[in-house]
C-alpha cells in the first residue's frame, strides 16, 4: 500500500483484521488517497476500483489451522467474490497464491509446471488445497469470462510488520532470540527454505499486475537462494547477539523438507529477481521487532 500511495494511486484497503493490525496502516489513515474498510471477503463486496490485489487468507499455520473451515472459505468463497467483482467492473485481479500448492515437493527446485505433492486431508490441507482451488477458480474465470487474472505463487516472505506471534520461522526465531529464550527447530534443522524480503516481493507483485493482458502466470515469486533452518537460526543468534541454544522438536505433520523456487519465468517476464540478501533483510526485521519490544 505504501508503494501504491507513493506512486500516486488511490488505495482502498479491505481487511477483517483477523491476522492484520491497524497499527500497520496507522500512518496512512489520514492520507487523502487512502481508505480503510473493515470487511470479510467471504461476503460480497460492491466497490468501484481499477485493479484488485487479492491477498486475503491467513498464511501462518497457527492462524490458518485455528479455524480450518474458515481458511478454506476465504480461499474459495473469497476468491469467487473477488472474481465476481472483477468480472462486474471489468478490471484485472491478482491472486496471492503460495508455494504451498507444491506441497512436499518431489521436484527441486520447483517450476510453475510442477503439479505438486499435496496431502488433501492433512492439517495443512485447508490452506494448501484452498489455495489450489483458488487457482482453479482464477483460471476458469479467465477462460470462461475473459477476466484478466494474474497468479503469483509466493514463497517464504519476511520483514517488518510481521505479527510477532504468527508462528512462522523468521518471527519465531527472532522473538525467541530477543527474549533470550532457546530457539526451537523442528527435526534436525536440515530442511530448507528460501527467504524473500518483503520489499522485493512487493516490487514483484507490482510488476506482475502491470504485465500485458493475457499474461496470467502462475509465476513463482521468491528468493532462489536456499538456506537450512539451522543456518537461519544460527544467523539470527549472530545478528541479535543472543546466547540462545538450539533445541530440537519433532517435525510437524506434512512439513515440506525442501522449498526453493525456480524464478526463470519471473526473470524473463517481469525482469525481476530479489535484491536484498538474507543478512540485510534480517537486520531490518530484527530492528523492527526490537522497537515492538520496547
Amino acid at each position: 500500500m505504501d508503494r501504491l500511495i507513493e506512486r500516486g494511486d488511490e488505495v482502498l484497503c479491505v481487511d477483517n483484521l483477523f491476522t492484520g493490525a491497524k497499527a500497520n496502516i496507522a500512518h496512512l489513515l489520514s492520507h487523502p488517497r487512502f481508505e480503510f474498510m473493515r470487511h470479510d471477503v467471504c461476503h460480497p463486496l460492491f466497490v468501484e476500483v481499477d485493479a484488485i490485489f487479492n491477498l486475503a487468507c491467513p498464511a501462518s499455520p497457527i492462524h490458518y489451522q485455528h479455524d480450518p473451515v474458515q481458511t478454506t472459505k476465504v480461499s474459495v468463497i473469497g476468491s469467487i467474490n473477488m472474481l465476481g467483482l472483477a468480472k462486474r467492473i471489468k478490471v484485472p485481479i491478482l491472486q496471492a497464491s503460495t508455494s504451498e500448492v507444491y506441497g512436499d515437493p518431489t521436484q527441486h527446485p520447483q517450476t510453475e509446471s510442477y503439479w505438486g505433492n499435496v496431502n488433501p486431508i492433512g492439517l495443512r490441507s485447508c490452506y494448501d488445497e484452498g489455495k489450489r482451488c483458488a487457482e482453479t477458480l482464477f483460471f476458469d474465470y479467465h477462460r470462461q469470462h475473459g477476466i484478466d487474472v494474474k497468479v503469483a505463487r509466493i514463497f517464504n516472505t519476511y520483514g517488518p510488520r510481521m505479527h510477532p506471534a504468527d508462528g512462522r520461522v523468521v518471527s519465531n526465531f527472532v522473538m525467541q532470540a530477543l527474549r533470550g529464550e532457546d530457539i526451537t527447530i523442528y527435526g534436525d534443522g536440515s530442511q530448507t527454505r528460501s527467504f524473500c524480503y518483503v520489499d522485493d516481493l512487493v516490487e514483484a507483485l507490482l510488476r506482475l499486475m502491470e504485465t500485458p493482458t493475457g499474461f496470467t502466470g502462475p509465476v513463482n515469486l521468491g528468493n532462489p537462494v536456499e538456506f537450512t533452518i539451522r543456518e537461519l537460526a544460527e544467523l539470527v543468534i549472530e545478528l541479535t547477539g543472543a546466547r540462545s541454544k538450539l533445541v530440537q522438536l519433532p517435525l510437524p505433520s506434512d512439513d515440506p523438507t525442501q522449498r526453493k523456487p525456480d524464478i526463470s519465468l519471473a526473470r524473463r517476464e517481469l525482469d525481476w529477481e530479489p535484491a536484498i540478501r538474507l543478512r540485510e533483510g534480517l537486520e531490518q526485521t530484527i530492528a523492527y521487532f526490537r522497537r515492538l519490544a520496547n
